[in-house]
This record gives C-alpha cells, sequence and structure tokens, in this order.
C-alpha cells in the first residue's frame, strides 16, 4: 500500500507533464491561421450566445465584463 501512492503520484505527474511544450517562433503561424480563431463561424457564435442569453435569462453585455449584482 505504502509504494502505491508514489507509484500513482508519479504516474499523474507524468501525464500532466506530457502536454507541456513550447512552441517555436516558425510553428506560430499554425495558431494564427484562421480555423483556430474561436469565432470563425458567425452563425455558430450567433446560436452560442443565443443559448448563452436563454439559460442565463440575460442578453447583451458580451463585451462587458462584472455582475449583474450593480457593483461595477
Amino acid at each position: 500500500m505504502s509504494k502505491l501512492i508514489p507509484l500513482s503520484f508519479g504516474l499523474v505527474t507524468m501525464l500532466i507533464s506530457g502536454g507541456c511544450s513550447s512552441v517555436k517562433p516558425w510553428e506560430k503561424g499554425y495558431l494564427a491561421d484562421y480555423t483556430m480563431k474561436p469565432d470563425r463561424d458567425i452563425l455558430e457564435v450567433v446560436f452560442s450566445e443565443h443559448m448563452w442569453f436563454s439559460r442565463e435569462a440575460a442578453s447583451g453585455g458580451a463585451s462587458i465584463g462584472g455582475g449583474g449584482c450593480g457593483c461595477n
């Protein structure tokens, strides 16, 4: 039982650190590609905003931060 805890901790550490990588300057062009933009499809953005304000019972204010408590 005592060997299981360090072994599981090591396994979790290896899994977490495996996703870390640095991006080379010549690879940044792939990240700036049009397909990487979250708002590239205007219809999807409209539907997402519609679902958001339907669930939250509010509309507008997509670019303004703050809550609905009036404490801005």
